[in-house]
C-alpha cells in the first residue's frame, strides 16, 4: 500500500514539472516557430540591450543617454526613434524572418515573441557569432510616438464575468449594435467602386554589380501593393502595402488621360540590328504592365524597355509609359527608395 502510494505521488509531481515547464515555454516564448502577425500590427517597443548569443554576454545596454522604440503600424510601415531622430520604413514577415532596416542589417531572425518581449537575432558581415536585440513591449502613453489626427483613439474594452449587466455596459452595448444594424439596413445601396488591377513586371538590362533576377509590381483593387524584389545577391524580398482607394482612384485616372488603353499590345524592334541587340550584353529585360480599369483592360509588351548603357532608346514606344511606369514605382518603393529603379 506504501508504495503505491508513493508512486502516485511521484507520478503527479511529474505531471506538474511537465505542465508547469511547457506553461513557462509558451510564456517566455521558448518554444517557438512562426511568429504570429497579430503581435506584430500596432505594436510599440523598447530596446534594452544587445547580446552576444555565442557567449551570452550583454555588449550594449540602454540608458538615459540611448533611447530606441519601434513601432510596427497596420499598413505594414514601421517608425523609429532613435535619440530623438524620428525615421521610418516598410517592414515585412516571411516566415520566422522580419525584414526591417536598421545599421546596415536589413533581415533579422525572431529567437522569441510575444505580448511582452520581442529577440531579433543577426549576424554582421564583419564579425563573428550572432548578436541579439532585445526589447520589451510599451504602451502608447511610454512611447515617443504621437498619433496622427485622422485616427482613432485606442479603445481597450474588458469584461469581467461577475460584475453585473449593469456596471458592465452591456444592455448599452447590445443597444448599440441594434442602433447599427437598423442604420445599415435602412441606408441606401452603395455601388461597389470601379474595379482596378495593376501589375508591371521586368524592364531594365540584366546586368551590372548585381543583376536583378526578379521585379513584379501588383496592385489589387482593394489598394493592396505587393512587390516582390530578386537580385542575384539578394534573397527575395516581399513588400505589403496599402495605397489609399482616393490614390489609386487618381491613379486610374491618370493612366487614361496618358492614353494606356489606346496603346499597341506590343512594341517590337524594328530592324535587323535592333534584334541582335536583344542577345547582347547587357541582355535586356521585357518590360510587360496590364491595367484594368472598369470594363477598360490593356497589356502592353515592350521588348526592350528604356535607355541602355550607351542611351540607346532601341524600341519606338509611346513616351507617356514611362510616365505610368514611373508612377507605379513611386507607389511600390515609397519610403524605400534604395530599391527603386534608377
Amino acid at each position: 500500500m506504501k508504495i503505491t502510494t508513493w508512486w502516485r505521488l511521484v507520478s503527479l509531481v511529474c505531471l506538474l514539472a511537465c505542465g508547469w515547464s511547457q506553461l513557462a515555454a509558451q510564456e517566455t516564448g521558448a518554444v517557438f516557430n512562426a511568429p504570429d502577425e497579430r503581435l506584430f500590427v500596432e505594436s510599440k517597443w523598447r530596446y534594452t540591450y544587445t547580446l552576444h548569443a555565442e557567449s551570452n554576454t550583454i555588449i550594449h545596454k540602454a540608458d538615459e543617454n540611448y533611447k530606441f522604440f519601434l513601432y510596427f503600424r497596420y499598413d505594414y510601415t514601421y517608425l523609429e526613434f532613435l535619440n530623438g531622430k524620428l525615421s521610418r520604413g516598410n517592414w515585412s514577415l516571411n516566415g520566422r524572418s522580419l525584414f526591417y532596416s536598421f545599421q546596415h542589417v536589413n533581415k533579422f531572425d525572431i529567437v522569441q515573441l510575444n505580448k511582452s518581449v520581442m529577440v531579433l537575432e543577426f549576424t554582421q558581415k564583419n564579425s563573428k557569432g550572432k548578436y541579439q536585440y532585445h526589447f520589451v513591449r510599451v504602451e502608447s502613453k511610454d512611447a515617443p510616438f504621437t498619433k496622427p489626427a485622422n485616427e482613432l483613439p485606442e479603445v481597450l474594452v474588458e469584461a469581467d464575468g461577475k460584475t453585473s449587466d449593469k456596471a458592465t455596459g452591456k444592455k448599452k452595448k447590445k443597444d448599440w449594435l441594434a442602433f447599427l444594424r437598423r442604420k445599415k439596413q435602412d441606408a441606401p445601396a452603395v455601388p461597389p467602386p470601379t474595379f482596378i488591377s495593376v501589375e508591371l513586371i521586368g524592364g531594365g538590362y540584366y546586368g551590372g554589380i548585381d543583376p536583378v533576377l526578379k521585379d513584379f509590381i501588383q496592385i489589387k483593387t482593394d489598394g493592396r501593393l505587393i512587390k516582390e524584389y530578386q537580385s542575384v545577391h539578394t534573397n527575395l524580398l516581399i513588400t505589403k502595402k496599402n495605397i489609399p482607394r482616393e490614390e489609386l482612384e487618381m491613379f486610374a485616372e491618370y493612366v487614361q488621360k496618358q492614353g494606356f488603353f489606346e496603346f499597341q499590345r506590343a512594341y517590337d524592334c524594328p530592324d535587323q540590328h535592333c534584334q541582335k541587340r536583344k542577345g547582347e550584353k547587357p541582355v535586356p529585360i521585357p518590360l510587360r504592365i496590364a491595367i484594368t480599369y472598369g470594363d477598360k483592360k490593356k497589356m502592353v509588351t515592350v521588348a526592350i524597355w528604356g535607355k541602355d548603357d550607351l542611351g540607346v532608346k532601341w524600341v519606338d514606344y509611346p513616351p507617356q509609359l514611362d510616365n505610368i511606369v514611373d508612377a507605379i514605382q513611386r507607389m511600390a518603393n515609397r519610403l524605400e527608395g534604395s530599391m527603386a529603379r534608377k
